[in-house]
């Protein structure tokens, strides 16, 4: 008795969809070559003039080290922008998270609310600087630091919102169970579970944040940008050299102590509920949940 080896098989996978995407992606590629108008005689001159750039700034009259002890006070001007700015985006990010978690609010509250924050988004901090608060407050690092704060409630908001939509309903369902009204449930069944990763994604913003600061310095949002661009423009190469190095160096050095923050919170949450050991859950009737 002959079986037929075809009974039982699954068909062969179909890669049609795969092929018309990858054709898809391919069309976006050339019109957006042709679109931006790309020259590549242009492109081949590129690599000889950052050679020049940094020829003028690093090579042939040396770094202006004189110049070090303004950048640096520049520099830590810029973090203070950033982390003032992380702050106030953190802040006024955790509660419009819970609003437009769909796990938390209702659909028609949570749609509008996510919608204001991809708008808030898609405004980047130099514009918000250039065109709102320079013009309200002036020149200085009080507009850089509200540009900052304003753009990173969008992104800290949207991010939170997505880590509260995946939070085990467990607790959540122990502490409606226990009489718990609303706003202890989100106390004590959501917060304690997202406020790892929500406090993880503040550090990242803020290592994003020392970025944004030391570029609004250009439209005089305070910070070490706007001493660079002057350098720039009146053609002191060296002074710019040495600038660029600060902001190279000590973004590195914030960046290696925030990333190993983050990874401390997230490696300690996940340790603690992975482990198999207990977990305390908090006292709901000392709480006055009931």
């Amino acid at each position: 008795m002959t079986t037929n080896p075809s009974v039982g098989r699954p068909p062969p996978p179909s890669h049609t969809k795969r092929n018309l995407a990858l054709l898809g992606v391919g069309v976006l590629v050339v019109l957006a070559f042709f679109t931006v108008d790309v020259e590549i005689d242009r492109l081949a001159d590129l690599p000889s003039g950052l050679g020049l750039i940094f020829y003028n700034m690093f090579v042939e009259e040396g770094l202006d080290w004189g110049s070090l002890p303004d950048g640096l006070l520049l520099m830590v001007e810029s973090i203070q922008i950033a982390w003032l700015g992380t702050l106030i985006g953190a802040v006024l990010s955790l509660p419009l998270a819970f609003l437009g978690a769909h796990n938390i609010t209702s659909g028609g509250i949570s749609n509008v609310v996510r919608q204001i924050l991809n708008a808030i988004r898609a405004v980047p901090e130099i514009i918000l600087a250039a065109i709102v608060f320079i013009p309200m407050v002036g020149l200085g690092p009080y507009a850089g630091t509200l540009a900052i704060g304003i753009h990173s409630i969008g992104t800290l908001g949207k991010l939170s919102a997505e880590v509260i939509e995946g939070v085990d309903p467990g607790p959540v369902e122990a502490a409606r169970a226990a009489g718990a009204g609303a706003l202890q449930v989100q106390r004590w069944g959501v917060l304690p579970q997202v406020m790892p990763e929500i406090v993880a994604f503040w550090l990242y913003r803020f290592e994003i944040n020392i970025r944004a600061a030391a570029i609004l310095g250009v439209v005089g949002a305070g910070g070490i940008g706007e001493a660079l661009q002057q350098a720039l423009v009146f053609g002191r190469y060296p002074r710019a050299g040495m600038l660029i190095l600060v902001v190279i160096v000590v973004t590195i050095l914030v960046d290696g102590v925030s990333g190993a923050a983050r990874r401390r919170i997230i490696e300690g949450s996940g340790a603690r509920r992975f482990s198999g050991e207990p977990i305390e859950e908090p006292d709901l009737v000392a709480a006055g949940a009931v």
